[in-house]
């Protein structure tokens, strides 16, 4: 695959089916009543995992040939794509090795261990992930599936918007979390197709603009590694495939404070009775904060993820 269509998505939309969640679309009356507006939230929490990884993952190695499978799998992550690549191997029948930061979240870390994955760990802040990966991958005679920079993953995680739209019809504007880029590639793929017109949206940590300085700049920009409560968006830079379907199809990325994604956490707790962790909670966050100007009739919102441990979850939310 040398780009990405919407036949790809549509064609990850059949190997999932049957081994995927098709999440729940929530809404809200008060929420439609504080944003002034008729609000659809994909809850990706409800996925396997915990998250909308779990898409990508699995239909990237669904599509691996007998020998790469008998070879087995490696992958880097700072959690969530980690559980994902890491369930979604044990369902192929193949091994694998993840690259997780030392500092991710316990839980996330118990979880990959858990499926049955070997751990590696590394220092987020002084060492290169990409390149450390690519090393063991290569050591071990592994096939690397990135968390976002693959066709195969995006077309996966684009089933999010198609599913949503498939369900709810035409949509004004979709939010979604941006991390890597490979969420958002996938879905504005699918809901411009879908939803001639849409507002593709991406949403950012303010610590972490890495998408929203490339967009304006007119090519990557790399920034420091954010120090962000949304560690699932703790990255430095948007990815080389995911940018180009970016830059092309998403109109603008909106950033949010940390202190915003906890408001959202908490709205989500209270009025929608779910739990979200800090990047699963960003799209909503803009939202609540009315930082899309000109809001149309009818909005999606992805909630990207739901994996947040009670320790971290009360750390975070206790004081607020």
């Amino acid at each position: 695959m040398t780009e990405l269509s919407f036949t790809d998505v549509r064609a990850a939309a059949d190997r999932l089916a049957g081994v995927a969640h098709r999440t729940p679309v929530l809404t809200s009356r008060t929420l439609d009543e504080r944003v002034g507006a008729q609000v659809f939230l994909k809850a990706e929490n409800f996925q396997r995992i915990g998250a909308f990884k779990f898409r990508g993952a699995y239909n990237a190695i669904s599509r691996l040939t007998p020998e790469q499978l008998a070879a087995g799998v490696a992958a880097y992550s700072s959690g969530n794509h980690a559980q994902a690549v890491a369930l979604a191997a044990r369902l192929a029948g193949t091994s694998v090795v993840i690259l997780m930061p030392e500092d991710a979240p316990p839980t996330k870390l118990a979880a990959t261990r858990g499926y049955g994955a070997e751990v590696v760990t590394y220092d987020r802040y002084t060492q290169d992930r990409t390149a450390l990966a690519q090393e063991l991958a290569t050591e071990r005679g592994r096939t690397l599936i990135p968390p976002y920079d693959h066709y195969d993953v995006m077309a996966g995680q684009g089933t999010v918007a198609l599913e949503l739209i498939e369900e709810v019809g035409h949509l004004g504007a979709l939010l979604v979390p941006v991390g890597g880029g490979g969420l958002m590639a996938g879905c504005a793929t699918a809901a411009t197709m879908m939803s001639p017109g849409i507002r593709m949206i991406g949403v950012e940590p303010a610590a972490g603009d890495d998408h929203a300085r490339s967009l304006a700049a007119g090519e990557r920009v790399e920034i420091a590694i954010p120090r962000t409560i949304a560690d699932g968006q703790a990255i430095s830079t948007p990815g080389e495939l995911t940018f180009a379907v970016n830059q092309r199809l998403v109109e603008s990325f909106e950033l949010v404070s940390d202190a915003e994604i906890l408001d959202a956490m908490a709205f989500a707790f209270e009025r929608l009775k779910i739990v979200l962790e800090p990047s699963g909670a960003s799209a909503l966050a803009a939202l609540l904060a009315g930082r899309i100007h000109g809001l149309p009739e009818r909005v999606g919102v992805v909630l990207s993820g739901g994996n947040v441990g009670l320790e971290r979850f009360h750390e975070l939310l206790g004081n607020s």
